[in-house]
């Protein structure tokens, strides 16, 4: 607990100076204020949606906005829940992974080594104060394996279930820890019951919304893979089979290096003495370490492993500690060495916290100096019923709470067929959906951006030091429908309206 409050701390202080804002109204990705969004129209009663009223499955961590919802609707929209429930779900994390630890290896220094080195882990920090559902998830699948080390099967089975509502790559562990005692019919309908049970409520919603068993960031996003092929993205099989397992394995094994540089040697050597001592039972589930990044790349490849500080990782590691702090039990007969990797160990954990807490920092600063700075721009100088169209969703249009057009498709479905024309088809639909203002990236956009007599750029805003935004420059442009409400009327569609993935425009 000391460890996790001063790794916040430090995180903090590295804020303050870089950022200039101290507290807990700030995040380090636009994405966090999209789950706020959510959250908040759902706890004023405009259920689950982006523009209110208007129900769409663009969550991929539902557990995570429904939670937040719950604060709102208890606290009333305080930005601080984001940041205390991370926080909670982060402390929450590193003491279980210190209990797996414990009966994994049945040495209490070792497990406190593990629970310190998860506490100041950079990923779990960032994670905790990131407004997102990271350690919400690792908690789970933490708290998942403990249950199931312990000899249960009903309570792995439900966190995971919740696990995977939470962080989607989770599913991996459901069929993993299945398989790591005697597959019978009582354990089989135990883990598909409690699966289905978590994951139904979630699935029907995206089939109503969506006409799709997955949320529609699952058809904005997925590059490849198998989600990718029944979405109608296709790929070459090298691509599929080959180049990309690879590619995200380097990424996962880098990934773990910049965690701690001690960390993907003593994994393997910890998965060997997990099967020499424990078979079956632990060495399946720590199969996970292995099988994650090549089911990423298979099932539902999204840029990979190490993206934003791991997003999609984190919640294994805690369980890539826990192994790799279960290779230091079998140095027993050989106190020294032993006790001289455990210190090496910790102090490599130590050493990357400043450049963690740096990346934080600097992407607080992005966030708040462009995406929200934006916001309160579009709050001040533009109608309360004007439609933005808009690449980042997130704190814009939190700030603002302005109707918009996710031209990514995350939020609005209608568009994705469009996007797959590229330029000229997002051109098609704003034509349909008739936005009062486009604020984008001018380099994603590189047509539109050109079409200098349909949009008129007004404000422009530029990050001297850019880590995490999508493009150095935003600017905010006025369209042929700006102010000209008759016009904008008689626009044949609803831009949020749901289309199939496979439509055509």
């Amino acid at each position: 607990m000391a460890a996790f409050a001063l790794a916040l701390g430090f995180f903090q202080l590295r804020q303050a100076r870089i950022a200039g804002t101290w507290g807990f109204s700030s995040f380090p990705l636009d994405d966090a204020w999209i789950h706020l969004h959510f959250a908040r129209n759902l706890a004023e009663g405009h259920g689950f949606a982006y523009n209110p009223d208007v129900p769409v499955a663009g969550s991929t961590a539902p557990l995570w906005t429904l939670m937040l919802a719950g604060g709102f609707a208890l606290l009333g929209a305080q930005l601080f829940w984001a940041k205390v429930a991370g926080i909670g779900a982060g402390l929450a994390t590193a003491l279980v992974t210190s209990r797996l630890a414990a009966r994994w290896t049945s040495d209490g220094w070792l497990a406190a080594l593990a629970g310190v080195a998860t506490a100041i882990a950079g990923p779990l920090v960032w994670g905790a104060l990131s407004g997102m559902e990271v350690c919400l998830a690792a908690l789970l699948v933490t708290a998942a394996l403990l249950r199931h080390a312990a000899g249960g099967d009903w309570a792995p089975a439900v966190l995971l279930g919740l696990a995977a509502l939470a962080r989607p790559e989770a599913l991996l562990l459901v069929p993993l820890v299945w398989v790591a005692r005697p597959v019978t019919a009582r354990r089989t309908a135990i883990f598909v019951s409690m699966t289905v049970l978590c994951l139904a409520p979630w699935i029907a919603f995206n089939l109503v919304t969506a006409g799709t068993p997955l949320p529609v960031t699952a058809s904005a996003k997925v590059e490849g893979g198998l989600v990718g092929f029944l979405s109608g993205t296709c790929e070459s099989l090298g691509r599929t089979l080959l180049d990309r397992p690879l590619q995200f394995g380097l990424e996962w094994v880098t990934w773990l290096w910049s965690v701690n540089v001690v960390l993907p040697f003593l994994v393997p050597v910890g998965l060997w003495v997990i099967v020499r001592r424990y078979g079956r039972a632990a060495a399946w589930p720590a199969a996970a370490l292995v099988l994650h990044p090549i089911g990423m790349a298979l099932l539902a490849p999204y840029r990979g492993p190490a993206f934003q500080e791991g997003r999609y990782s984190i919640h294994l590691l805690p369980l890539a500690i826990v192994v790799a702090v279960t290779a230091l039990a079998a140095l027993a007969r050989w106190p020294r060495p032993r006790a001289f990797v455990a210190v090496l160990f910790l102090v490599a954990s130590i050493v990357v916290v400043p450049r963690a807490a740096d990346r934080y920092a600097w992407a607080v600063q992005n966030i708040d100096a462009m995406q929200v700075h934006l916001g309160r721009w579009v709050l001040a100088h533009t109608a309360p019923g004007a439609r933005l169209a808009l690449n980042d969703v997130g704190a814009i249009a939190y700030v603002s709470r302005r109707e918009i057009v996710d031209m990514m498709g995350l939020v609005t479905p209608a568009i994705i067929p469009y996007r797959r024309s590229g330029d000229a088809g997002v051109w098609r639909y704003l034509e349909r959906a008739c936005p009062d203002y486009l604020i984008i990236f001018p380099e994603w956009f590189p047509e539109l951006s050109a079409m200098t007599d349909r949009f008129t750029p007004i404000y422009r805003l530029r990050l001297d030091h850019n880590t995490v935004a999508g493009g150095e420059e935003m600017v905010v442009y006025e369209t042929p429908w700006t102010g000209a409400r008759g016009i904008r009327a008689s626009c044949d569609a609803r831009n949020d309206r749901p289309v199939p993935s496979t439509g055509k425009p």
